[in-house]
């Protein structure tokens, strides 16, 4: 596997090694357990890399950092050997999966884990290890590193990133480059949100109308003002991703380890489908991509077999083309109002006795629910997908249900009182808990500075712990309303994503927010390197 690594460490070139009495550690996010040795090894091009079967690709991609940032040519070879010189991987059996341990002491360096994963997250750590407790002399072509002892696995299985590019189309460019940084944090999902009202951004052979009308809008919301903005850009927007390309992208990320989880919206949030095609919206009114954001104008007639034909097409697609078990299927923001008004859907509901709205969209989640496990698949939605009662504009007695959501179901809880959250753990509902005021990344660093982004912890204190384990991790939602540029989208996500990164990955009490800042710099001269806009230190804590 080829990796290609910008050299960051130029400025490690002539610096003195001022971290080898430092009792903290520099990697993002934060290993488990760890102790430094008193002395240092050496790197040299005579260092030999010695992998297996397993470690091949982790192995490749040692060698390129070395190659790429200390121009160190190594050899690497499955023969088993003693030499001390080397960078020695070894498969243990008893490593929890995605764990590893890494020693760096008189011996050499060894890397043990289970598989694969274990030794990307190793490589991954040795990569930022040697950022701040190595020291590179040019002139005699070593690297001095200090030992260490290094026993990790992660807190939680799900750490995710959200990316909306619904909103503002960013293309394959900055999606890799998101993977490149998430690889390195060891986050292991990519939820990709290309569906929702303002534009449908995945190729669907069978209805090729959702690309060629609704991935276009004539026009975009703009303005300091944001939602309440009268101003518009006045000039289109659109793209989208053919079949192939994210074939490519998936590729590109399972090499790095992270699942791409897609999210295609249904029942709400379909404004761009429907100008596509008007038969799917409850009004069957023809409408535009909207050029406004917030909620769309109608939603899915789910009342009609249909409608319910081409969500399950569309579906079908979806499930050929990404290999994740889970797929996500929003189910946020419905306004019934639309269903209320239609007497075909009332019609439906009288049939299918279902008394309110929220019971007809349970009862539609359930059937999706139904079609992906047939398929081998599992469904995941954002927190209404339970009736929950979340917002201003629903008549509380519409979001009363006696449906109870399909039980394999992954909850992705996003708003509301954590009682909601604790209510669906206790019935046995795995959660991922995404909650917006800790999470949403196009907030502002006034309303989310980085150290109440650091603070969240996904386990709300009054779960019982009986149901910890029903919390299987965290998203960050990177919503792309307000970031029409690359540099407003890397101003947002840079740093925070690092916090999000160590929350999934970090027990709770191995947390500590200045020892994580102080890492952070060295994260800061990649990034730098590489073209990514981050947040300055100043900017992130400031309240303005």
């Amino acid at each position: 596997m080829k990796n290609k690594i910008i050299p960051w460490f130029i400025s490690l070139l002539f610096a003195p090694i001022l971290t080898l009495n430092c009792q903290d550690i520099h990697i993002i996010p934060k290993p488990q357990d760890f102790s430094f040795g008193k002395g240092t090894i050496v790197i040299d091009e005579n260092t030999l890399i010695i992998n297996t079967a397993e470690s091949s690709a982790s192995a490749a991609i040692a060698q390129n950092f070395f190659k790429n940032n200390y121009d160190f040519i190594l050899q690497s070879t499955e023969f088993q050997s003693l030499k001390k010189n080397a960078i020695h991987f070894k498969k243990d059996e008893n490593i929890a999966d995605e764990g590893y341990e890494l020693s760096i002491a008189d011996e050499g360096i060894t890397i043990c884990a289970l598989d694969e994963k274990g030794f990307f997250y190793a490589v991954q750590s040795l990569i930022q290890y040697c950022a701040s407790n190595a020291y590179f002399s040019k002139y005699e072509k070593t690297l001095k590193v200090k030992e260490v002892t290094i026993k990790d696995a992660p807190r939680f299985q799900w750490r995710a990133f959200m990316l909306d590019e619904a909103r503002h189309f960013k293309g394959m460019e900055q999606v890799k480059m998101l993977l490149d940084e998430m690889a390195l944090l060891k986050m292991n999902v990519f939820h990709w949100h290309l569906v929702d009202d303002q534009g449908w951004r995945i190729e669907i052979k069978k209805y090729p109308k959702l690309t060629q009308i609704g991935s276009k809008r004539k026009s975009t919301q703009i303005g300091p003002l944001e939602w309440e903005s009268p101003i518009q850009s006045a000039e289109p927007h659109e793209g989208f991703y053919t079949q192939n390309q994210i074939k490519e992208i998936i590729k590109y990320a399972a090499e790095r380890h992270i699942t791409i989880v897609p999210e295609i919206e249904m029942p709400g949030h379909s404004s761009a489908a429907i100008a596509a095609y008007s038969w799917l919206g409850t009004s069957k009114e023809e409408i535009e991509v909207p050029i406004r954001f917030g909620v769309g104008k109608d939603v899915y007639d789910v009342s009609n077999p249909k409608v319910i034909q081409f969500l399950t097409d569309v579906l079908d697609e979806v499930m050929a083309l990404f290999p994740s078990e889970v797929l996500h299927i929003g189910g946020d923001e419905v306004k019934y109002n639309h269903w209320k008004n239609s007497t075909v859907v009332n019609a439906y509901m009288a049939e299918k006795k279902l008394k309110t709205p929220a019971d007809l969209q349970v009862y539609f989640t359930n059937n999706m629910s139904n079609y992906l496990k047939d398929k081998g698949k599992r469904m995941m939605g954002w927190n209404e997908i339970m009736g929950h009662n979340l917002h201003f504009y629903q008549d509380k007695k519409d979001t009363e249900t006696t449906q109870k959501l399909a039980q394999e179901t992954i909850v992705h809880f996003w708003k509301g009182d954590d009682t909601l959250l604790t209510t669906a753990a206790s019935n046995g509902y795995e959660i991922v808990n995404s909650l917006h005021n800790y999470t949403y990344l196009d907030y502002t660093y006034k309303v989310l500075p980085l150290s109440k982004a650091y603070a969240f912890d996904p386990i709300p204190e009054k779960l019982d712990p009986k149901y910890h384990d029903k919390i299987i991790g965290l998203g960050a939602q990177m919503w792309g309303e307000w970031i029409p540029t690359n540099g407003e989208m890397h101003f947002k996500v840079f740093p925070r994503i690092a916090a999000y990164a160590e929350i999934g990955w970090t027990k709770k009490e191995h947390k500590n927010f200045a020892a994580f800042t102080a890492a952070l710099k060295h994260l800061q001269k990649r990034w730098t390197a590489k073209g990514i806009y981050f947040a300055s230190d100043e900017f992130v804590e400031k309240k303005n």
